[in-house]
């Protein structure tokens, strides 16, 4: 069965809630593994990142209780 871009998100807060953070390169190399290569596309920077969907969920989910960190490129908790 297939996963969906809400299981990705469910996964992604539920790491940075027991760990407090999460990486962008972690996340996405986990979630290529676990989860499979369409939740992930190469940006215009020519950058892995989460595809629009897993975000769109990723941001309901943690409703503002998570922050991007810019320059240490990972996710906080708040």
């Amino acid at each position: 069965m297939e996963a969906t871009a809400q299981e990705v998100a469910a996964w992604m807060v539920q790491e940075i809630r027991s760990t407090g953070q999460l990486h962008q390169s972690d996340a996405i190399a986990y979630v290529k593994a676990h989860f499979g290569e369409s939740f992930v596309f190469v940006n215009e920077n020519g950058n892995a990142s989460l595809s629009k969907e897993v975000k769109k969920a990723f941001r309901k989910l943690h409703g503002g209780r998570i922050a991007w960190d810019r320059d240490g490129f990972l996710w906080a908790w708040t």
